[in-house]
Formats: C-alpha cells, structure tokens, sequence
C-alpha cells in the first residue's frame, strides 16, 4: 500500500467498525465486518493500520491546516497515540524528569511537584482499551474467517502483538489493571471486574509478545509494518521496564523479563548496525534505508505531518536541557567534565561546549552571536572569533537543512544569538529558560509553513535496542567487556568518546552512591542517547530512582548584571539559573498514575492505586 493512502485506509477501516445507518439496502454491520473485511488479506491489512497510531512517533496534524486539525480521538487529547513518560509530546515529557525542564515560568512538572490531579477520565486509560477493543473484534473476525492457517497465525500474530502493546500501556500507568482478551458485550462481567494483578498481567503481556513473534508470517506488508524484528523490538523494550521494576519495586520474578529482554535484543544486533549521524536518525524526511531503523513512522506533505520541529523553530519556551543534563556529557578524553583537563569551565557556554560528545552539538543549541543585516532574515558576523566559533564547528558537522548556525524561526528569520533567554529575549522566537536550548529535531526541511513538519520519526531503532541489552545483561550479572563493546561502546564512537573499559569507569563526584560505576555509565549513556525521547521519566520510575526529582532544576552560568530579569541559585549576583525552586519530593505512590474517577462510578470493583485515595 503507498502510504501516501493510510489516512484513506484508516478512515475506510473506522467506517466499516462503526457502519453507515444512511446506506439503505446494504449489507447489516456485523455481516460487512466478519465477511467482507475479516475474510480478505488485503483488507485486513487495511482495517490494521488503525492499530499503528498507538506508537509514540511524532504528534500528528493531518492536511494543511495546521493546529486546527490534529488527530482527536476524544475532546480530552490532541493526538491517538499512546506516550510515554505520561505526558503528550516526546520533549514535553521528559520535562517529568530531571534533565528537562519547561524553561519558561510557571512551567513545572506537575509529578516533581505533586500537582497531579485525578481526572475524572483519561485517554491514558480509555484510549488503550478503545484500540484493545478493536483487536478483539479483528480476532474474533479472523477466528472465523477463511483465510489460510499461515495467514490467520500472521494476522493472530499481529493482533495479539497490539493488544501486548495496549495493556504494556496501561500497566506501565497504573500497575494492576483489567486484562481483557476477548470481544466483550454491554453485558459481560469483565467489564465491571476487579483489576487483575500486575504479576498475572505481566506474564499475559510476555505470552502475547512469544506468540506473536513465534507466528508472525513472512508476508512482506511493507516497510513501515510490524514485523518478527518489531516484536523482538518491543520485548526488548517491555522485558527491560517489567524486569528493573520487579527488581527495584521488589516484586519477585524479576530476571524472567530481563531474559527475555536480553534474548530478543541479542536476535537484533547481529542485523542492524548504527547510522554513523546520530542527527540524521531523527531528522530525516525519509528513513527508509537508514542504518538502525527496525519501525518508523513515515509523513508527507499536506498528507499526515507532525509540529515536532516546529516547537524547536517557533516562539514558545518549553524545549531545555538542564544543567544536570549537560553536564552528564563527557568530554573527548572520555572523562567527565569534572575531571577531563579538557574542560575550560562554565562561566561561558563558548568554554563548556567544547571538547563534548558529538550528540551534544546535536542536542542543544550551540553558543553563538551575530548582528541583524540591512533585511529581516538576514545577519552580519560581529567580527568577534568567539562568537562564529561552533558556525564554523556546526558546518563541519552539519548542513544547511539541518543544523548549521544561526538558527532561525520557521519563517526563516534568523536568531541573532543563542542562548537567547527568555526574560531577556534578543528574539522573540527560539528562546530558552536555562539556556541549554534542546534543538534535537530542529531541521529546515520545511521553511515558511508553520506546523507542517515532514521528517519521519522512528519507534524502534538499534540504539535504543543496544542499551536495553546493555543494561539487561548487566542485571543479569552477564555484563563484560565484549557486551560493552557491541552496545556502549558503539555508541560512543559515533559520538566521538573513547570506548569504556569495565573497571576504569571515569572518575563521577555526582555518581549516586547506591549505582555502581559499571551500571552508572551504562545509564549515562542511556540519558544522552535518548535524550528528549521521553523515556527518563519511565527509567526513574522503574529504577525507583524518582528522588532524583527532589534537586533543583537549574541552568546555565549568568552574571545579574547581564540577566537582570534572570533569576539566579539562592539569588546571588553571578550563578546558575534557576527558574524553578526545590520541589518538594517524590512520594511513593506517584509512582503510578491514579485511576479516573468516573471509571470508580461506573465500576464498584475497582480500587483506587493506594496513596492517591485521600485525594478524591
């Protein structure tokens, strides 16, 4: 199928769910369902695009309308697709966590500052039993069907594989939950049941995911599909989460998940090598062919596009790394910047963006100045060497559809200077709160048309699937030198890092005692490769490592006289930024998210998550 035709299929696909009363004369809904859709490939390939709005790519607006017309699937959400880190957008969730932030005022994490408040209902909980509910009855449809054996397991396969993915979701949320594997009735007891528990759920979800990935067929439904390498993607990932939670959470059982972790990861590694550009993995209009990628999701102009890059391009604050964030990149040497004699300090963001990891550069804006030329969108240099220093390092790196400097709008009109504070604005557009501005998937693909984004965004990669194995198998006790070097230190060679030798660990004074040296970098490296992705949030949580979130947010070094509207650490006249105060703390049970309360009315079965009881 060209894609240019999935939002055509979709819709066919939700028409033929829901029916069309004003088609007299027709075939009744049921009977279109199971004997039209259920018992031909092709359609059912058809009727299963739906189900791939699930993933966490990037946020989509359909047509050329912009804002307007996003996705909705229900009044409370702006997109179908199921995120992670409990937040809507990729960057925006990693705000959660410790080493992103808002960057704007009155921008805090409600999690870090226990702010949360119980909705009466949630998509985070209605949207993944909407999308279960739509691959029961494609079960139930293929059941009965006169497809061939082999095309019913492909199709089973896939099915279950969504229906893994669903409840992953919800469990990920709210930890025990209704488990529902078969078609239900308005009248079925399931539907006002107690939640099953999370280790009864978890093994159904490993099932699912085994089965799947034993039965799935060699069909070739196209590049962008699910597929065995998919499925092992994705155990990859849930083994990974499942198992550290069992094991920080103290549930038992915990070394089953991380197996199944490590298996699936070691299935993929001999078949994907890394793409040597760690930018263009994220910012490429099109990822066919692209080293590493194992599932994407693929836009096109005035067809299915996405606001990603524009929220790095517009006028809105929000897209920052902390000064956490920055400094857990090393330096050339391999050394932090603690230690490295390479490091010059940060009293300048000229001194401390040099000698860093290559994804550094490609992560947050580099430091640079010019001056505004006789047009609007035009710029002279200041004549300062300092001030064109990462210009010419950028160019090196990068090109002008991408990450060459100066930045600029997506209009086109360029940012005479970075950081460009937001209490302090040269321009009002691509400005910061800690001045470590995220630009990740800043790219001039599209220039002058204003949320209409087409870089296609990846859902599994290799490198993502390099540090799962990597961490798994050191909590397997498993982990060596010949591990590191086929995950950790792949990724450290592509961004320009000496490779890590097990036992001469770089010297951390802000290593968390309680983590080993081995385990620390390997969770370095997790953080700067996955940075803004979304998933440091999730990764506290099962580490239980959500204390992190009790330290101050800050950003980078200032002086008030240069700032004067900035504010600075414990006020003083030269420090680091620091926009938001110390949060209160993390208290356990925000470790999962609290049932809605409408869901409570309608079943007298289910228990709200302890601790969030009180709040009601």
């Amino acid at each position: 199928m060209k894609i240019k035709f999935i939002n055509i299929c979709i819709s066919a696909s939700l028409l033929v769910l829901s029916g069309c009363d004003d088609l007299l004369d027709r075939t009744p809904q049921n009977k279109l369902t199971e004997e039209v859709v259920f018992n031909d490939y092709e359609s059912i390939k058809t009727f299963a695009w739906q189900l791939y709005d699930a993933f966490p790519a990037y946020d989509q607006v359909n047509g050329a309308s912009g804002n307007s017309n996003h996705d909705k699937l229900d009044g409370e959400r702006t997109t179908v697709q199921l995120r992670r880190g409990m937040s809507d957008q990729i960057m925006y969730a990693d705000s959660h966590s410790d080493l992103m932030d808002m960057g704007s005022e009155n921008g805090e994490s409600v999690w870090i500052w226990q702010r949360y408040e119980i909705p009466t209902s949630s998509y985070d909980y209605s949207g993944p039993y909407r999308n279960i509910r739509t691959i029961n009855a494609m079960l139930k449809g293929i059941e009965g069907s006169s497809l061939t054996p082999e095309e019913k397991a492909h199709w089973q396969s896939i099915a279950r594989f969504f229906r893994a993915y669903n409840h992953a979701a919800l469990m990920n949320r709210y930890g025990d939950i209704i488990y529902i594997d078969k078609l239900l009735s308005d009248n079925s007891p399931e539907l006002y049941s107690a939640r099953m528990p999370r280790d009864e759920v978890a093994k159904n979800i490993l099932t699912e995911l085994e089965f799947a990935r034993d039965n799935i067929g060699n069909f070739n439904d196209g590049e962008c599909t699910v597929n065995k390498d998919v499925i092992n993607a994705f155990i990859s990932r849930y083994g990974l989460m499942e198992g550290t939670w069992r094991k920080y959470h103290g549930l038992g059982d915990a070394e089953k998940y991380l197996q199944a972790s490590a298996t699936a990861s070691e299935t993929l590694l001999p078949k994907y090598k890394l793409h040597p550009n760690y930018d263009e993995v994220f910012n490429s209009e099109s990822l066919s062919g692209v080293d590493g990628m194992i599932l994407y999701k693929r836009y096109v102009a005035d067809i299915i596009m996405h606001r990603l890059t524009q929220e790095t391009r517009n006028d809105n604050a929000g897209e920052d790394l902390t000064k956490k964030a920055a400094d857990m990149y090393l330096m050339t040497d391999g050394q932090t910047r603690w230690t490295s004699p390479l490091f010059e300090g940060d009293k300048s963001l000229y001194t401390e963006f040099r000698n860093r990891d290559l994804r550094f550069y490609y992560t947050i804006t580099p430091p640079y100045k010019v001056k505004r030329a006789s047009n609007a969108s035009g710029w002279e240099p200041t004549g300062n060497p300092e001030d064109a220093e990462y210009m010419h390092f950028m160019e090196s790196l990068s090109d002008s559809q991408h990450k060459t400097l100066p930045s600029d709008q997506w209009t086109g009109a360029v940012t005479l200077e970075q950081p460009n504070l937001f209490l302090h604005k040269v321009n009002n557009w691509n400005h910061s709160g800690t001045g470590y501005r995220c630009w990740k998937f800043y790219n001039r693909l599209i220039v002058g048309k204003n949320n209409q984004d087409i870089s296609d965004g990846p859902i599994f990669r290799i490198g993502e699937v390099m540090l799962n194995y990597a961490e798994a198998m050191y909590e397997l006790g498993k982990f060596d030198q010949s591990v590191c070097n086929k995950t950790i230190n792949k990724l450290r060679e592509r961004g320009g890092i000496p490779a890590l030798t097990i036992g001469n660990e770089p010297e951390d004074p802000t290593r968390d005692p309680e983590i080993p040296a081995t385990l620390w970098e390997i969770r370095r490296e997790r953080a700067i490769e996955l940075m803004a992705e979304g998933f440091r949030f999730d990764d506290l949580r099962r580490w239980k490592k959500c204390e992190y979130l009790k330290e101050q947010k800050l950003g980078m070094w200032i002086k008030q006289s240069d700032y004067p509207k900035m504010p600075i650490q414990n006020g003083a006249s030269e420090g680091y930024i620091a926009l938001d105060g110390t949060p209160p703390g993390f208290p356990d049970h925000y470790y999962l998210q609290p049932l809605p309360t409408d869901e409570l009315i309608l079943n007298k079965n289910l228990k709200q998550n302890p601790g969030w009881e009180t709040y009601e």
